[in-house]
């Protein structure tokens, strides 16, 4: 077992990641500037809180061998809107977050950069991860340059840095008013409540989506994956490996779902990458996971958790 310190581990991916490791009996503290829901507490994951731009790096991460790095101040929006408070937020942070470990001597640092953004307009659909980095928006520009600074450290100071590229996760527990939540989940809360679903374009633009369930496997399992593997795997896509497009989830969410999503048509915008896949048979092969749920299955499984009030997290079992 491992002491792991989750940085961002109030959020989506960092609390289900938590709740992972804590069903494993592994100890966990989460560092966020929020606290973590209830049930984390419970189950006796550890919190410190911290103040943007006044954390003490070195005294946060201790002894803890594996540090989570799923911390991030904004979305493509906000990123493109003051690309400054993006580099002072992430970029600055991070390398100081590098720096406290280079000075303590060593550690894991396993990062959750955009399998989404990096790679921006692809020529080849599915993107393996030595296509090129490409992205067209300072978001992608931030996550980009974080992964180029792990392999600094990398290279340079012998930290074991892991990047996983995420596509886009969905599921219970994702917050309905965040704008950067992906279709899956905006498209559900608003068939749910009632509420017009937007569609820019004919419906094709196609997304890799993943449940949580499935992405906190993967991100333990490269967490856990042995050393020697290290030079292998620093940088791995985690994602469905499949292509959806936004009428195929309004497909889903009528049949066999069975809701009634109301849906308008607007033309089309020229910044919306038409396809975003990962090739993710590197993660197959040298981690031994795969995703679980089919899209079908992880949609039903987020609206099954809804409709039981499981608001805060996804069910992570795969029984």
């Amino acid at each position: 077992m491992s002491k792991h310190l989750i940085l961002g581990g109030s959020g989506f991916i960092g609390r289900h990641v938590a709740l992972g490791l804590a069903l494993r009996d592994e100890t966990v503290t989460i560092a966020d500037i929020a606290p973590p829901p209830a049930e984390l507490a419970d189950m006796s994951v550890a919190y410190t809180p911290v103040e943007p731009g006044c954390v003490d790096w070195d005294a946060l991460i201790g002894d803890h061998p594996v540090i989570h790095h799923y911390a991030w101040s904004t979305i493509p929006q906000t990123a493109n809107d003051n690309p400054l408070a993006d580099l002072d937020g992430n970029l600055r942070t991070t390398v100081e977050l590098l720096e406290a470990l280079r000075r303590r001597g060593g550690g894991q640092v396993v990062f959750s950069s955009s399998g989404g953004t990096v790679y921006g307009r692809l020529k080849q659909v599915p993107a393996e991860e030595n296509f090129p980095l490409a992205p067209i928006t300072a978001y992608g520009v931030s996550k980009a340059s974080v992964e180029m600074y792990l392999g600094f450290y990398r290279d340079n100071h012998g930290l074991d840095c892991r990047v996983a590229r995420i596509s886009n996760p969905f599921g219970a527990g994702q917050d309905a008013r965040r704008k950067q939540q992906g279709a899956v989940s905006t498209f559900l809360f608003k068939a749910l409540d009632g509420e017009e679903i937007t569609i820019w374009g004919d419906g094709s633009v196609v997304r890799d989506y993943i449940h949580v369930a499935d992405l906190t496997e993967g991100l333990i399992s490269l967490t856990k994956a042995p050393l020697e593997k290290a030079k292998e795997l620093p940088i791995l896509n985690l994602g469905s490996g499949t292509g959806i497009s936004l009428t195929e989830i309004i497909e889903t969410l009528r049949a066999p779902l069975g809701l009634d999503p109301q849906v308008r048509y607007l033309p089309g915008r020229l910044f919306d990458v038409p396809a975003s896949v990962l090739d993710i048979s590197r993660a197959q092969s040298l981690l031994g996971w795969s995703p679980r749920l089919s899209f079908e299955e992880g949609c039903a499984r987020m609206l099954s958790d809804l409709r039981a009030n499981r608001s805060v997290f996804s069910t992570l079992s795969f029984d």
